[in-house]
């Protein structure tokens, strides 16, 4: 155990005074935030514009067919498809003499093809229109209907979960989001630690430094050591991640307006309504922080990062003692090592697939058996627990889960320590699974 404990310190301590993993782990949550609000940047800035004249001799479309930030109509009265981009349009609709509820196509023109979405936009905007019109010929005028759909909205859904006699607030898109963002850090992180694992066991097999240490350490040491080694820097940085995030939350809040603040305050005395005499009315700003702060409230976070924190490093050791195997039988040769690491980045894909589709539905057959079959419970299971234990992920199921991990991990480990104790020290052979697997059963 002591001579573990050495290799555990020299894997760690090696990686977290390297000035790349203190660029990456404090440059990693600025760029994210960057990548954030320039995704949102670009989609505005990035939106198509049209320019549409409209040939229409229905006579109503006119005052019917309403523009947006992307879609322009235009009704001029000496324009066609031979002039209508010389005239600067970029398309031109056609409409036909809509006659009763009889069905009629229209036709549009471009220049430049159009996006799906902006077509289906259109679909949209002739159909409201034509509804329009006939809500018209029925008497009913348009800003009276328009006046009943605003006021209407005054409906909004409040969801709980119950807990025996008890019952908790729960939010649907928090779920969501944070099932998502669990599963992609899982999925990437085990993508590249459990890449650096046998980046770090090709280097000591082909710098012959591996014959050096193994001469003093059991091959089964030295692979358990290197593979907690990095595991453990990959929690660090985790960690270090979790405290940059809420430094810069508190001091994002902290830069708000006085006034802001202040009506934020207001709402979480009030329950979330100004009711004070005299206060101004809060402003959207306010009430979506508000929201925001009370979201992040009903959501039992040391429950969730505990969990992500284990299935991180449940994740991370199975599947990097079968990283450290394939390592251990691959000489100089890159692409032995990508063709034999291909059977276990494919588990780690498909996982990845079907933690989108358990998101949407976290309680079906196919979500239960993947939460506990170890090659996708770490992603699969963190997007289930998003949406609430018990009520949700019962005890007895996230248990199960946990156990079957900690099994599969005792099992690849003691598995690859087999193929890694006859591979570190084979040289100037091309290995297979085959061959691979014959070595991990072979007795003793």
């Amino acid at each position: 155990m002591h001579k573990i404990w050495i290799i555990i310190q020299r894997e760690y301590t090696s990686r977290v005074k390297n000035k790349r993993f203190l660029l990456v782990t404090f440059l990693v949550p600025l760029l994210m935030v960057g990548l954030i609000v320039g995704s949102a940047y670009f989609s505005f800035k990035g939106t198509e514009e049209r320019k549409i004249a409209v040939v229409d001799p229905n006579g109503f479309f006119k005052d019917k067919l309403k523009n947006s930030n992307q879609l322009k109509f235009e009704f001029p009265k000496d324009v066609d498809t031979s002039n209508y981009q010389s005239k600067g349009y970029s398309d031109i609709l056609l409409m036909p003499l809509f006659e009763g509820d009889k069905k009629a196509d229209y036709i549009l023109r471009s220049k430049k093809s159009m996006g799906f979405n902006l077509q289906e936009t259109i679909s949209y905007k002739i159909n409201t229109a034509i509804e329009d019109r006939m809500l018209e010929k029925a008497g009913i005028q348009q800003s009276i209907l328009d006046s009943i759909h605003k006021s209407a909205q005054i409906a909004e859904l409040k969801a709980y979960e119950d807990e025996g006699k008890k019952s908790k607030e729960s939010n649907a898109a928090l779920a969501m989001g944070i099932g998502y963002a669990s599963g992609l850090l899982i999925y990437i992180t085990m993508f590249i630690y459990g890449t650096m694992v046998l980046r770090g066991v090709m280097e000591e097999k082909t710098n012959r430094i591996a014959e050096v240490i193994v001469s003093s350490v059991k091959p089964f040491e030295l692979m358990l050591g290197k593979i907690i080694g990095i595991g453990a820097v990959g929690l660090t940085q985790f960690l270090m991640w979790i405290i940059v995030v809420v430094t810069l939350t508190g001091v994002g809040m902290g830069l708000l307006p006085d006034d802001m603040q202040n009506q934020v305050q207001q709402l979480q005395q009030s329950g979330g309504q100004m009711g004070a005499a005299g206060m101004a009315q809060a402003s959207e700003s306010a009430k979506n922080i508000y929201a925001f702060q009370h979201v992040l409230a009903t959501t039992n976070w040391p429950l969730i990062i505990g969990c992500f924190l284990f299935y991180f490093l449940g994740g991370f050791l199975f599947y990097a003692s079968l990283f450290a195997a394939v390592g251990s039988v691959v000489n100089e040769d890159p692409q032995d090592a990508q063709s034999l690491m291909f059977p276990i980045t494919m588990p780690i894909i498909f996982s990845y697939i079907i933690t989108n589709v358990v998101i949407q539905n976290p309680n079906t057959p196919m979500a239960f058996w993947a939460s506990v079959i170890p090659f996708s419970s770490p992603m699969v299971m963190m997007a289930r627990i998003s949406y609430g234990v018990p009520s949700t992920v019962p005890y007895w199921e996230l248990a199960l889960s946990m156990v079957t991990l900690i099994g599969g991990f005792l099992l690849t480990t003691w598995l690859s320590a087999k193929i890694y104790r006859t591979g570190i020290l084979m040289y100037g052979k091309k290995v297979t699974w085959k061959e691979m697997i014959k070595w991990a059963f072979a007795k003793s």
